[in-house]
């Protein structure tokens, strides 16, 4: 049962991590925007948000074996090189190391896209893990 609806109890709060994640919506592709949130949702056991993510990426059309081979991309032939960089990167940044987000990992990333493209995938990884702990923490659960 969900312990409390975060949008009624913290409003403020909602809308600033709403703006980020409209922000990023806007600047990643649809492509990966998908792919990164499910994965990272997959990561951190987030029903509610893998729930979502699964079926935002049905309905943008994208492939039902591409979504369902998120959860085991290192061994799925339907991501290129420049998406398994983003899923390396989702990775490393939503289970940070002790020493943060490996020097390989990184220039994977840097190779595939440009600076600033990084820069919003990291953030776009970062709100995905936001929205994580709040869905687990209130207990949200998907729809049925």
């Amino acid at each position: 049962m969900t312990r409390m609806n975060m949008f009624s109890a913290n409003r403020d709060g909602y809308a600033a991590v709403r703006g980020l994640e409209e922000h990023v919506r806007s600047a990643v592709p649809d492509d990966l925007y998908e792919i990164v949130k499910l994965r990272a949702s997959i990561l951190n056991g987030c029903s509610f948000c893998t729930d979502m993510h699964s079926r935002d990426g049905l309905e943008r059309g994208m492939p039902a074996a591409k979504l369902f081979g998120v959860a085991a991309w290192h061994e799925s032939p339907h991501f290129d090189a420049r998406e398994r960089a983003a899923l390396r990167l989702t990775d490393s940044v939503t289970r940070l190391a002790a020493d943060g987000v490996p020097d390989d990992v990184w220039d994977e990333a840097v190779r595939h896209f440009p600076q600033a493209q990084v820069g919003e995938l990291v953030l776009a990884i970062a709100t995905i893990n936001v929205w994580n702990r709040i869905a687990i923490t209130t207990r949200l659960e998907p729809k049925a």
